[in-house]
């Protein structure tokens, strides 16, 4: 099978696709929200990258166990539970209101009758989900397109961090802002900041993160992102590769073109610079003990 593992993802050919599937996962991840035990920086609710899709953690309810999967290969939504149950629904064109609908029914059907706040987070202007009869799109092969650019940014983050010993979060996929991320953590607390209780929660320590999005805001493209918090005097104007790298002021973030890295006669090494080289800066400029923080070149070598 002749696969382009990084494909083209033209932000207005995927667009309407991409707003509704975005709905569709905060109606799941609202699940895992209502029955996921409270873990740090909200681990516990983010989405897992699986050889098929994007999963719940297992979740519990009473005594039983479950997890909701997308599978973006057979194009289901995939209920399991610990004592055997197997129920799927078909991914196809329709609305948020009737996902909700049939994602509920679902539950209630297999025993699993959970309650949500059915309300958009992370958008501007949300919409109900269960009102939403506006996002209704979804498009298979631009669904794969994005998959299979998720699975190898996941490959290639997870190997990127490998060297780091401190604390460092999983790979992996939060539904309300739609993006793949990871995020290292210095040990030290950060400075306390405005904002929602999650928010407020996940940046009370210095972190640096990387991740990929599938365009939003005002970088609608596809595109990297790297960000320290509290940013670091002398971030905004450090030297980061690969060239087509920048820092993006408005978000400040630095920002690296999907485009440029699809493009490249090697995409794994130009991701690679960007993550090592963003965070080398933003660690050395914060003064992270890289020291305790990194494995060394000789225990790498043993």
């Amino acid at each position: 099978m002749n696969i382009d593992t990084w494909p083209e993802l033209p932000y207005d050919a995927w667009h309407d696709t991409y707003v509704t599937l975005h709905m569709w996962a905060q109606v799941v991840g609202k699940v895992a929200l209502a029955q996921a035990p409270p873990m740090n920086q909200a681990w516990g609710i983010a989405l897992q990258v699986t050889p098929r899709g994007l999963v719940t953690r297992t979740l519990p309810f009473g005594v039983r166990t479950f997890t909701i999967e997308f599978d973006f290969l057979a194009h289901e939504l995939v209920f399991r539970t610990s004592d055997g149950d197997v129920c799927t629904l078909p991914l196809a064109p329709r609305t948020v209101a009737d996902f909700y609908r049939q994602t509920m029914d679902m539950l209630r059907a297999m025993s699993l009758p959970v309650k949500i706040w059915p309300v958009a987070v992370e958008i501007p202007n949300p919409i109900r989900l269960d009102q939403d009869t506006q996002h209704r799109s979804y498009d298979r092969e631009y669904v794969e397109r994005f998959w299979r650019i998720v699975v190898q940014c996941e490959r290639v983050l997870n190997s990127a961090r490998c060297d780091f010993i401190g604390k460092c979060s999983p790979v992996h996929f939060f539904w309300g802002s739609f993006d793949l991320a990871v995020t290292r953590f210095s040990g030290r607390l950060a400075p306390p900041r405005e904002g929602p209780a999650f928010m407020r929660e996940a940046y009370s320590q210095e972190v640096i993160s990387h991740g990929w999005w599938p365009g939003s805001g005002p970088v609608l493209e596809p595109a990297f992102y790297a960000y320290a918090v509290p940013e670091p005097p002398g971030l905004k104007e450090a030297r980061v590769q690969p060239p087509e790298a920048y820092y993006h002021r408005d978000l400040g973030e630095f920002i690296l073109p999907y485009e440029a890295v699809r493009r490249a006669p090697d995409p794994e090494l130009v991701l690679r610079q960007f993550v090592d080289s963003t965070y080398s800066q933003a660690a050395t400029l914060a003064g992270w003990n890289r020291a305790a923080l990194e494995r060394s070149t000789d225990a790498t070598a043993r």
